[in-house]
């Protein structure tokens, strides 16, 4: 649950998750405000246009683990047993099987992980942003994105004949 509170400066935002389980203020981002979404609990829309392969935000958050004991569902997978946990507005961009955004990541040469959204084709003020989270068929949930090629589950569009096999 995000909301902003009185007395703290308007560039941060009140989380009640924070990585570690502690309760966190989280920056925010510019051009970017977290609302109440029609997809899903909150979500983040832009508050100016973004042209496609434009750079929206480069998403801050903390690198971990298999075994380190953290367990976030706003956190993604960057490689095999490595994660990034999200801990800035970004964490509430929903999914969708159309999504208007994609998601970067990666790690540099000295060892850092990142990720970066960024815009697919045209954002205009007001649009929520989104992204395929392209779930493996063992996390995949129901979706809830509304789009016209909604796949039904939040699940990489590649797995979904093994999802189907699996049954």
């Amino acid at each position: 649950m995000a909301r902003t509170l009185p007395g703290l400066s308007d560039r941060l935002l009140w989380s009640r998750r924070h990585p570690i389980g502690h309760t966190a203020r989280v920056p925010l981002l510019k051009d970017l405000r977290v609302v109440r979404s029609v997809i899903d609990g909150y979500g983040v829309v832009a508050t100016r246009p973004f042209v496609a392969g434009e750079l929206i935000a480069d998403v801050d958050g903390v690198a971990w683990r298999d075994g380190d004991g953290v367990d976030d569902r706003y956190s993604l997978w960057i490689d095999d047993g490595l994660y990034f946990d999200m801990v800035d507005q970004t964490r509430w961009i929903n999914h969708s099987c159309d999504p208007n955004a994609g998601l970067e990541t990666g790690v540099s040469e000295a060892g850092a992980v990142w990720a970066k959204i960024v815009a697919r084709r045209a954002i205009s003020t007001g649009d929520e942003i989104s992204y395929d989270y392209a779930f493996p068929a063992s996390l995949a949930e129901p979706c809830r994105c509304g789009s016209p090629s909604c796949r039904g589950m939040i699940i990489d569009e590649d797995e979904m004949p093994a999802r189907s096999a699996a049954r």
